[in-house]
C-alpha cells in the first residue's frame, strides 16, 4: 500500500517493501515527501530522514524478519519515520565493527541523529520504531550543543 495525505498541517505517506530493491526506493519516496512538504523541511533535515529511514528499513530486512511497512509524517514542527517489522526483539546497542566491517553504526547513528526514537510493540507481535526530528535545521540535541 503507497498512499499519501496532505491536510493543513499534517502530511503522511505510508509504503510496504521486503527487499533491497524496496529500501532504495523507501529513500527515494522519502526525499520526495520532504520535497513535497510546504513549508518544505530544511535540506540537512531532508537528507538526515533519508539517511534515518535507510537505517530503519535495512534493519528491518536484516534483523526484523525481512519485511517492514514505512510511514512517513510530518507537522508544523517536525517529521517523523516509523517502521514496523515482524520481529518483536527490539534493537540493541552493539560496538561497532572498525575493522571487519560488518556494521553495528545505525541504531547509534539513528539515535543520535533523532530528537526522540521509541521502540513500541505492534502491529501483531511484531514491533515499531519511530523516530521524530525538527523540522527545521539541525536537531534539538544538536541546536542544545551549539548553544552550549
Amino acid at each position: 500500500m503507497n498512499d499519501t495525505k496532505i491536510t493543513d498541517t499534517v502530511a503522511s505517506h505510508l509504503t510496504m517493501g521486503d527487499s533491497t530493491a524496496d529500501a532504495r526506493r523507501a529513500r527515494d519516496i522519502t526525499r520526495a515527501f520532504t520535497a513535497g512538504l510546504d513549508p518544505a523541511a530544511s535540506p540537512d533535515v531532508a537528507d538526515t530522514l533519508v539517511l534515518v529511514v535507510s537505517e530503519l528499513v535495512t534493519n528491518a530486512l536484516r534483523h526484523g524478519g525481512g519485511r517492514y511497512t514505512l510511514e512517513l509524517s510530518a507537522g508544523p514542527d517536525t517529521v517523523s519515520a516509523s517502521v514496523s517489522d515482524p520481529s518483536p526483539t527490539a534493537p540493541r546497542e552493539v560496538a561497532p565493527d572498525l575493522n571487519g566491517g560488518s556494521g553495528g553504526f545505525g541504531w547509534h547513528m539513528v539515535r543520535r541523529l533523532t530528537d526522540s526514537v521509541t521502540v513500541a510493540a505492534g502491529p501483531g507481535t511484531g514491533k515499531t520504531i519511530s523516530a521524530a526530528m525538527a523540522r527545521t535545521y539541525g536537531n534539538a540535541k544538536e541546536q542544545q550543543a551549539d548553544a552550549a
